[in-house]
C-alpha cells in the first residue's frame, strides 16, 4: 500500500485556492483504480500538510489525541523528512472523510484504533513531507536560478551556500505552490534522522495545561441544551411508561423525551439535566431484560468448557500427547467484566440542520459514526459532519461498534424536531452501570511433559462472550471464531508439537462487550503466561531459560525477553523481606498488533496477603522509536492501567444488575500502589508498530508469576484476593 502511494498539489485543487501557502495531499493509486470501474465515485486525496506563509507547518492528523501523542509522533513523522524546526510545527484534527483520511490498516474506513496510529501513517507522512520538501527546493532553485541539488533544508531554512542565500518556508510557499509534485521522492536513511528516534515536547502538553486544549464538554453552542439520560437497570429492558412531571418542575429543566435507549431530560446545564433525570419517574418492561447474575455466569462458563469448543488452532496431535504422558499440569482460570472507566466520561454535542447534522466528539471512529448517525436520520453520510476533539483517554470506549452514545445524542435532537443543539452527558455511574465491558472470560489449559521434562501437549479452552458477533463486524467472525476472543492463545509463539486452541462463544449472555485497551490479549496473555510458568517449575528448569527453548524461532519474543531479563536482573537474589513479607521475581512476554513486550515484576507479599508491586522491568520492540520519551510514557501508563484491573478491577452483576458505580467501588490504583517502572526500548531498523496497547497484557502475568515465587501459590482468578494469599 505504502509503496503505491503518491503525492499532488492540494493547492491549486482545494484548499488555499489564492491564498499564500503549500497544501499537500496524498494520492492513492488503488482507490484512483477503483474510481476508473464503472459507477464508482471519483477519489479524494488526503491532506496531511500545510504551509502558510507565516512560516507555520500545520500536520493534519487523521487519527485522535486521546493521551496516547498521536499528534506529536505523526508531526515528528512529517517533520523530519521535511526538515522542519520542531517549533514552527503545529497540528490540527482531520474533519471526517474516509476518501481523504482512511486509516490505511483498515481499508476505506476512518478511525483510531488497535494502536494502528503511527504504524498505517508510517511511509505516507513521510512521502507527504519529504514531497513539500522537494517543492520547496524546486521553488527556491527557480527564484535564485541555482541548480536544486545544490540547495540544502535545515530547521526551516532553505538554503544556497555557494551564494549565501536562504527563506524561510513561508517565504517560499506561494511559489513552492505552483511546483510540480515529484513522482518519486528519496526518503532519509535512518541515520540522518534528526526528529525520529530523538526526544521531542509533546505537542499538545501546552494546550492542554493553558486550558486552550478543547474537549466535548468545552463546546457551548447558542441556545444549547444538555441532556441526561435515564438507562434500563438491566440490559435489554425498554421503558414501559414515564411520569415526567417531577422532572419538568426542577428548576432549569426543558424538556422529557423517550428515546430507543431510555427517556432523556434536557435541561440548561448539566446539573439540572441530572436532577431533573433524579426526579423522573419510569417503569420498565424487563420482559426480555437479562437476570443473571456474575456467579451465574460463570457457573455456566465452566460447564460449557466441559465439552469441546470451535477449534481456532490444531497442530500435531493433542490427543496422542495426552494419552501417555509422563505428567499432564491443569489449571483454569476466571477473568471478570472490566470497565473502560476513562477520566472524561462519554458526551456527544449534536447539532441538526436544514441540510445535514454536525456533530463535536472526541472521535474515534469517523466511517462508522458517520453511516450509523446518517441512517437515523435520513442524511447521506456526507451530510454528517464530525469535528474530532481531544479526548480524556477511551481505553476502547469511544471506539464504540455499535456507535452507542454518538446515536444516543442524535436521538435526542431528532426527538426534539432539532430546535436547539444538544450536548449528551454521561456521568460517570451511567457508563459504569449501563456501558460496554471487557468480556468475562473462563479458561481451561492442560499440558503434557514427557519423560525428560519436554513440553509435548498443550491444550487451551476458552469461554467468553464474542465483541464482533452481533456487530457490523460480524462478518470477521470465521467458523464460530472471532479472533478477537482468541488473540494470545491462537498464535501462541512457544515451540510446542502438539496444540490445540478452542473457543465457545455463549450467546445466551447478553451483556454489551466491547474491545478494552489491548483486548483479547488481556486475558490469554495471563492464561498462558502464567501456565507456562507454573510448566517450567513442574519441568525443573528457570522461566527465562524454558520460555527461550521455545521461542527459538521468534527472535523479537526472544530480544525483549533476554533484555528485560538481563536489566532486571534475572538470577540474582532479591533482598529478603521483613516482618515476615515474602518477596518474589517473575516474567511475562508477550506480542500484540506487532509489538513484543517482556515485564519482570518484583513483588512483596505481607502476611496478610496484601501485595505490593516493588518494581517492573520493561524490554520493549516496537520497531523504529519515533519518540522514546511516548513510548516511555504509554508503557508506564499501561503497567498503572494493568495493575488497576489485576489488583482492584470487576465490574460484577446481581440480577442482572451492575453492582460497581464509581472509582469507589471501581478503584484505579493509588499512587502508592504504583511500582518503580524502568522501560528499556529495543534499537530497531523496522517498521514502527504500536505501543498504545502492548504495555499491557504482560504485567498481570508477571505480577502473578512474582507472587507464585513469593508464595508458592497460583493466582488463576482477577482481580486479587488477599484472603488467599495469607500465611
Amino acid at each position: 500500500m505504502t509503496n503505491t502511494t503518491r503525492i499532488e498539489n492540494e493547492s491549486r485543487r482545494r484548499f488555499l485556492q489564492g491564498a499564500a501557502g503549500l497544501t499537500l495531499a496524498v494520492y492513492l493509486p488503488n482507490m484512483a483504480h477503483a474510481a476508473a470501474a464503472p459507477g464508482a465515485q471519483p477519489f479524494e486525496p488526503n491532506a496531511f500538510l500545510r504551509i502558510g506563509a507565516d512560516n507555520t507547518v500545520t500536520v493534519i492528523s487523521k487519527h485522535i489525541e486521546m493521551g496516547q501523542g498521536t499528534y506529536t509522533g505523526l508531526a515528528t513523522i512529517v517533520a523530519e523528512e521535511l526538515d522542519a524546526a520542531w517549533p514552527q510545527v503545529r497540528v490540527e484534527g482531520a474533519p471526517a472523510d474516509a476518501k481523504r483520511y482512511n486509516n490505511l490498516l483498515w481499508g476505506p474506513a476512518q478511525g483510531t484504533g488497535g494502536s494502528t496510529a503511527i504504524a498505517n501513517s508510517w511511509e505516507q507522512l513521510r512521502r507527504a513531507g519529504a514531497s513539500a520538501r522537494a517543492m520547496l527546493v524546486a521553488a527556491a532553485a527557480k527564484q535564485w536560478q541555482v541548480p536544486a541539488d545544490e540547495i540544502g533544508v535545515s530547521e526551516g531554512i532553505v538554503m544556497h551556500a555557494r551564494s549565501q542565500r536562504k527563506a524561510s518556508f513561508g517565504q517560499l510557499a506561494q511559489t513552492a505552490a505552483q511546483q510540480p509534485v515529484p513522482g518519486e521522492v528519496k526518503l532519509k536513511d535512518a541515520k540522518d534522522f534528526k526528529l525520529i528516534g530523538k526526544r521531542a515536547p509533546r505537542k499538545d502538553t501546552a494546550a492542554k495545561i493553558t486550558g486552550q486544549a478543547r474537549f466535548t464538554q468545552d463546546v457551548h453552542l447558542p441556545g444549547m441544551l444538555t441532556a441526561v439520560v435515564a438507562h434500563p437497570p438491566r440490559f435489554g429492558a425498554r421503558v414501559k411508561s414515564f411520569d415526567a412531571a417531577r422532572a419538568k418542575a426542577v428548576k432549569g429543566v426543558v424538556d422529557v423525551v423517550a428515546i430507543p435507549t431510555g427517556v432523556a431530560v434536557l435541561a440548561k446545564d448539566t446539573w439540572s439535566a441530572k436532577k431533573g433525570r433524579d426526579a423522573l419517574q419510569v417503569e420498565w418492561d424487563e420482559s426480555n431484560a437479562f437476570k443473571l447474575g456474575t456467579n451465574e455466569i460463570f457457573a455456566r462458563y465452566h460447564e460449557l468448557a466441559k465439552s469441546p469448543g470451535a477449534v481456532a488452532r490444531k497442530e500435531g496431535n493433542s490427543d496422542a500427547a495426552f494419552a501417555s504422558p509422563a505428567r499432564v499440569l491443569r489449571a483454569a482460570y476466571d477473568f471478570p467484566y472490566l470497565a473502560h472507566a476513562a477520566m472524561e466520561p462519554m458526551n456527544c454535542v449534536v447539532q441538526l440542520k436544514k441540510d445535514g447534522c454536525e456533530i463535536w466528539n472526541g472521535e474515534q471512529g469517523q466511517t462508522m459514526d458517520q453511516m450509523k448517525v446518517a441512517a437515523l436520520l435520513g442524511l447521506k453520510p456526507e451530510q454528517v459532519t464530525l469535528n474530532m476533539l481531544y479526548a480524556g483517554g477511551s481505553f476502547g470506549r469511544r471506539a464504540s461498534k455499535d456507535s452507542d452514545y454518538v446515536l444516543e445524542a442524535a436521538s435526542i435532537a431528532k426527538a426534539i424536531n432539532g430546535r436547539a443543539p444538544v450536548k449528551l452527558v454521561w456521568l460517570r455511574e451511567d457508563d459504569m452501570k449501563a456501558g460496554y465491558y471487557r468480556p468475562a472470560f473462563h479458561h481451561a489449559l492442560e499440558a503434557a511433559l514427557d519423560a525428560q521434562g519436554r513440553l509435548v501437549g498443550w491444550r487451551h479452552r476458552l469461554v467468553g462472550q464474542s465483541i464482533l458477533a452481533g456487530s457490523p463486524f460480524a462478518a470477521m467472525v470465521k467458523d464460530g471464531i472471532d479472533a478477537v476472543s482468541v488473540e494470545g492463545a491462537a498464535n501462541l509463539p512457544y515451540a510446542i508439537p502438539n496444540m490445540l486452541v478452542d473457543l465457545h462463544t455463549p450467546e445466551e449472555i447478553h451483556v454489551p462487550v466491547l474491545w478494552w485497551r489491548s483486548v483479547g490479549s488481556t486475558h490469554t496473555a495471563y492464561s498462558t503466561e502464567t501456565f507456562l510458568d507454573e510448566v517450567a517449575a513442574a519441568a525443573g528448569q528457570d522461566p527465562v531459560a524454558f520460555r527461550l527453548a521455545l521461542l527459538e524461532r521468534h527472535p523479537r519474543h526472544a530480544g525483549v525477553l533476554k533484555l528485560a531479563a538481563g536489566k532486571a536482573g534475572w538470577g540474582t537474589p532479591l533482598a529478603k523481606g521483613t516482618d515476615g513479607d515474602r518477596r518474589g521475581r517473575g516474567v511475562a512476554v508477550h506480542e500484540s498488533f506487532s509489538s513484543y513486550v517482556a515485564q519482570v515484576a518484583e513483588v512483596t507479599v505481607k502476611p496478610d496477603g496484601r501485595v505490593k508491586v516493588d518494581r517492573i522491568v520493561c524490554a520493549v520492540d516496537c520497531g523504529i522509536a519515533v519518540n522514546p520519551d511516548n513510548v516511555r510514557s504509554q508503557v508506564e501508563g499501561s503497567v498503572g492501567f494493568a495493575l488497576s484491573a489485576m489488583l482492584h478491577g470487576a465490574i460484577t452483576l446481581k440480577d442482572g444488575v451492575v453492582e460497581q458505580s464509581n472509582f469507589h467501588d471501581y478503584t484505579p490504583i493509588r499512587i502508592d500502589e504504583m511500582p518503580a517502572v524502568e522501560v528499556h526500548i529495543v534499537p530497531s531498523a523496522e517498521k514502527p508498530t504500536g505501543i498504545g496497547e502492548p504495555g499491557v497484557p504482560p504485567v498481570a502475568p508477571a505480577v502473578a508469576n512474582a507472587i507464585a515465587a513469593a508464595t508458592g501459590k497460583r493466582v488463576r482468578r482477577l482481580p486479587l484476593r488477599a484472603d488467599e494469599l495469607k500465611v
